[in-house]
């Protein structure tokens, strides 16, 4: 059990998981919760935002994308955002 646990704390680099059959809601749903998980220590580094980014265009839209919903995403999962009002903003961010 020790083992599992250093493994998972340990530095490494992680292959981005495969995204290419998400459907336009999954796409969202990701990159809402990862924004969401960047942000929930209250800390956002910018190795981060980055890693957002990257994965903002691998799911098809562009890396601005992030810092627009960035600032209407709340680390607190209790604290919910207007679901609507994301999608028309990640909308006007789609890579054509």
């Amino acid at each position: 059990m020790i083992n599992y646990f250093e493994d998972l704390l340990a530095e490494k680099q992680h292959e981005l998981p495969t995204i290419e059959n998400l459907s336009e809601d999954d796409k969202f749903e990701y990159l809402y919760n990862l924004i969401q998980l960047m942000k929930v220590d209250k800390k956002v580094y910018l190795s981060e935002i980055r890693f957002c980014e990257e994965l903002a265009e691998r799911l098809g839209y562009k890396k601005q994308v992030v810092s627009a919903l960035s600032s209407r995403i709340f680390g607190d999962p209790a604290l919910s955002a207007n679901k609507e009002m994301l999608l028309s903003i990640i909308e006007k961010h789609k890579l054509i």
